[in-house]
């Protein structure tokens, strides 16, 4: 799993061993695995767990083409399960476009209770009115305070180190496609510490021996998924 994955730390390997069935204790995996250092990415502690069942995130980031163009893919993050449940893609982002998409993101009467943004002017009045008339109660960070938005932030960052830091995007059409390859691996099989392990999912675990295991790549072999091999 190592190889196979060398940005994974060891937390996520003996996850990754616990879906299978198989207990192995983290200063095990540690004497394989180089150990990762570094700060702890601050959080909106308080505000965050009162909240985090009707709680989402939005935040826009940007991935160059081959023929660099500038993509500004547009994400809508729930915080109880860090599930992405929503994105787009647009070349050129407005006010009205953006407001468009937390309708779709939300319909029915799926609206969270609040919704943490930045103060990026791409938002505008046009997205507080549509918010309004959805119950969503905006909750806009400070300047120059992304850890108020940790949440998005981190799954950004994770995007690009897992995604697209891999791949050159031809086009929007392609990076389209990545995005949803990758979200398909990331709700059901990507596990998470902040979840005890699980995929936001709610991944089952599967008993295995330690040497029935078979590595089944996704992501056009960018990841891998670990599954006890058939009988």
């Amino acid at each position: 799993m190592w190889q196979a994955n060398p940005a994974w730390g060891s937390p996520k390997i003996v996850a990754e061993l616990v879906m299978l069935g198989i207990d192995v204790a983290k200063s095990t995996v540690e004497k394989y695995k180089p150990k990762r250092t570094g700060p702890l990415s601050p959080t909106w502690r308080t505000f965050l767990v009162q909240h985090v069942r009707d709680l989402v995130s939005i935040d826009f980031f940007i991935v160059p083409t081959v023929k660099f163009r500038i993509l500004f893919v547009f994400i809508v993050l729930a915080h109880d399960r860090r599930r992405i449940v929503h994105f787009n893609v647009t070349e050129h982002p407005t006010a009205q476009w953006t407001a468009q998409q937390i309708v779709e993101a939300f319909p029915f009467d799926t609206a969270p209770s609040y919704l943490i943004r930045d103060g990026d002017g791409i938002y505008g009045e046009r997205v507080t009115r549509r918010m309004e008339s959805m119950g969503i109660d905006e909750v806009v960070t400070a300047p120059a305070s992304p850890w108020q938005n940790a949440y998005v932030e981190r799954v950004i960052g994770t995007l690009r180190r897992e995604l697209f830091d891999q791949f050159i995007v031809l086009n929007e059409r392609h990076l389209k496609r990545l995005m949803s390859l990758y979200l398909d691996y990331y709700h059901i099989w990507r596990t998470h510490q902040t979840l005890d392990g699980d995929a936001p999912d709610d991944r089952p675990v599967r008993e295995a021996e330690p040497c029935n295991v078979v590595e089944i790549p996704v992501v056009q072999g960018l990841h891998h998924v670990y599954l006890p091999k058939a009988a």
